[in-house]
């Protein structure tokens, strides 16, 4: 089974990230599998488990939530073109292809700063980003991080920002 979470920045640029078997944290801590570092992502926000032939998502706690179509949940099976929101950023959940590229409706992430109006700006140093909450934009972290030379547990034809 082939897992891919899809997502849209805001100027329509897609970014894939697959799921290896097994348990995906996604969060703001330098552990999480996924990382989003935004003040309003808890340090481990949620995980995703690939078991056989299901998808879970479950919430961690998170302050903020998690949400599955727009409706917040504790734990939930996925099924594909389901969207999943963490904080500012949706994902779209595709399987084995489904639903297709055609198919894909483009959520996209809108990211700015409430207080200033700036777009934040990530740096990428080998595994982490580091940003401030002034300037924040965790698209341009999560490709930072998926460009970045640390591939150690990455297949090199796949394109995500998994970590050990």
């Amino acid at each position: 089974m082939k897992i891919k979470l899809i997502m849209f920045r805001e100027d329509g640029a897609r970014r894939d990230f697959t799921l290896a078997s097994g348990i995906t944290t996604i969060g703001r801590k330098q552990d999480c599998t996924i990382r989003i570092p935004l003040s309003v992502v808890s340090r481990r926000h949620a995980e995703m488990s690939l078991d056989g032939d299901t998808l879970t998502i479950r919430d961690l706690g998170a302050a903020n939530g998690t949400f599955l179509n727009n409706q917040r949940v504790e734990e939930e099976v996925l099924e594909s073109g389901d969207q999943i929101g963490i904080g500012p950023v949706v994902f779209t959940v595709q399987i084995d292809g489904v639903p297709s590229e055609d198919e894909i409706i483009r959520v996209r992430t809108r990211v700015g700063n409430e207080r200033s109006g700036k777009r934040g700006a990530a740096v990428a140093t080998s595994k982490h980003v580091y940003m401030s909450d002034e300037d924040i934009d965790p698209i341009a972290a999560l490709e930072a991080l998926a460009s970045s030379a640390d591939q150690t547990a990455i297949d090199p034809d796949d394109e995500f920002d998994l970590k050990d």
